[in-house]
């Protein structure tokens, strides 16, 4: 009875809970939240001091009882507590601009494809202790199809490579349903520990996590380039201790990335094998959607496409896919009700 009163001044929300970033969708409203999935404590009290974007700015740079931590590990809840802190921010935060006395939203929560039933039911644990009344979960894949725009709920093959933080999931979806699929943990993360590892063998030089994000941002690509790009990395000698500073080039990046971007594209040929007859053809025709943040890295799509030997295309807002996708269901629950997962506490 509470929740229901609490719930007629609440707005439901979809959380893109990713491994690297975490994005809300307000429902009438749009994606409202896009913040590192980042947490700050003090080590000594448990205490929160910064969530987000100001908990990013601390990443190295904390003194050894401040700890900024992600408690999201491959899309998976590894720090339930910190976890749920931050799902009450966030949820409290969609909530500040407009009054709303102990908010009790819906929430819907894209979580990776293929978790098991505890990492299912951490996620839902999580949302509820957080603050909703109910929480739903959706997989990550079915709803970067939907934000993508693909009509999932037809009887037609659509392909779906959403590449976040911390999993790639490849699905092709037909009505409303996954029939193949594969969901690898190597992303983003993966491709900046690629680049750590290059720093460190090539040139005896130690990088942070987000210099070398910077580095695949500025320089990444994944087939070779018409016009050469080199920009200054920094980092630590390993040898002198001292801060150094070195030119690399797309080539050298790239050569870097090679072992992560060639698990991607046999992730998705492998999918493709296993994919029926009829579904290919479909697919062929309509082409491949790459979904997340991998997808803005440089010529991706065209290395897919050389591989698979089908059409690729990189959706609208890459990044916002999931978020969009779980919006798109909050407007319409009861119509799309199927895409949803069965609730693993009631189960």
């Amino acid at each position: 009875m509470l929740n229901r009163f609490f719930g007629a001044f609440s707005q439901d929300i979809g959380i893109d809970l990713g491994t690297a970033n975490t994005l809300v969708y307000a429902r009438g409203r749009g994606v409202v939240i896009n913040e590192p999935s980042v947490v700050a404590i003090n080590q000594r009290t448990r205490q929160v001091l910064a969530i987000g974007q100001e908990a990013q700015i601390m990443v190295g740079k904390t003194p050894g009882h401040i700890v900024a931590k992600r408690p999201l590990v491959d899309g998976v809840v590894s720090d339930f507590e910190i976890t749920e802190q931050m799902l009450r921010h966030f949820i409290d935060r969609v909530h500040k601009e407009r009054f709303s006395f102990l908010p009790r939203p819906r929430v819907l929560v894209g979580i990776p494809y293929g978790v098991t039933e505890v990492e299912r039911r951490a996620a839902e644990e999580a949302t509820i202790n957080a603050g909703a009344r109910q929480a739903f979960l959706i997989e990550e894949p079915v709803a970067a199809a939907i934000g993508a725009r693909l009509p999932i709920q037809e009887a037609t093959g659509s392909m779906i490579v959403d590449i976040g933080g911390g999993t790639t999931e490849v699905a092709v979806i037909s009505m409303g349903g996954i029939v193949a699929s594969r969901s690898i943990r190597i992303a983003g993360d993966e491709m900046n520990e690629d680049i750590i590892n290059f720093a460190r063998d090539n040139f005896n030089m130690l990088l942070g996590e987000r210099t070398a994000e910077k580095i695949k941002i500025e320089v990444g690509s994944a087939f070779p380039m018409k016009d050469k790009i080199e920009r200054p990395m920094r980092g630590r000698d390993l040898v002198t201790g001292l801060p150094r500073e070195v030119i690399v080039n797309d080539e050298q990046v790239r050569r870097a990335l090679g072992k992560s971007i060639n698990t991607i594209v046999e992730a998705v040929k492998v999918t493709l094998e296993e994919t029926p007859p009829e579904l290919v053809a479909d697919i062929m025709e309509r082409g491949i959607v790459l979904a997340g943040g991998g997808a803005l890295l440089r010529h991706l799509d065209l290395l897919i496409s050389q591989s698979t030997q089908t059409k690729v295309f990189i959706a609208d807002d890459p990044l916002t896919c999931v978020a969009r996708g779980t919006g798109v269901v909050l407007e319409d629950l009861e119509t799309l009700e199927s895409v949803l997962l069965s609730s693993a506490l009631r189960g």
